[in-house]
């Protein structure tokens, strides 16, 4: 395994991490938002997250049988969540029905900051090893001084 596919793999977790975090923020900032264009309340979104093949170019010149069996991330899905909305007794909320329940986004605000400081520490855990990549990198090129 060269330093580069080391980066490919990091950078692969570094992306699905931020676009985890968008929709965080995303499900955070819509977590009143009774109308949508789809008609009724916002629905919490979701990443899902697979193995995939990195697409080292040094790896494929060298044709490495341990890089072959090397996996990064990629979302391959962003979901809705099937759980039903949350409803409040608010009879002048204007998008209130006729018994004067609203439906409100099926957003749990813990669950959610849970969420986003979970994926600040595995974003904080992809930086610090692409760190130590580049310092090794640095290391092995000081080797012939």
């Amino acid at each position: 395994m060269s330093f580069m596919t080391a980066m490919d793999i990091v950078s692969s977790q570094l992306s699905a991490t931020r676009k985890r975090m968008n929709l965080t923020a995303s499900n955070l900032a819509n977590a009143n938002t009774t109308r949508t264009a789809e008609g009724g309340p916002y629905r919490r979104k979701d990443v899902v997250l697979s193995a995939a093949t990195v697409n080292s170019p040094f790896g494929n010149m060298l044709h490495d049988r341990l890089d072959a069996s090397l996996r990064g991330v990629a979302v391959t899905d962003v979901v809705t969540d099937p759980r039903p909305p949350r409803t409040v007794y608010d009879p002048t909320h204007p998008d209130a029905d006729a018994n004067g329940i609203v439906k409100l986004p099926n957003v749990n605000m813990v669950e959610e900051m849970v969420d986003m400081i979970t994926v600040s520490r595995a974003y904080e855990a992809g930086v610090s090893t692409l760190q130590t990549i580049k310092s090794m990198a640095k290391k092995a090129l000081t080797i012939g001084k």
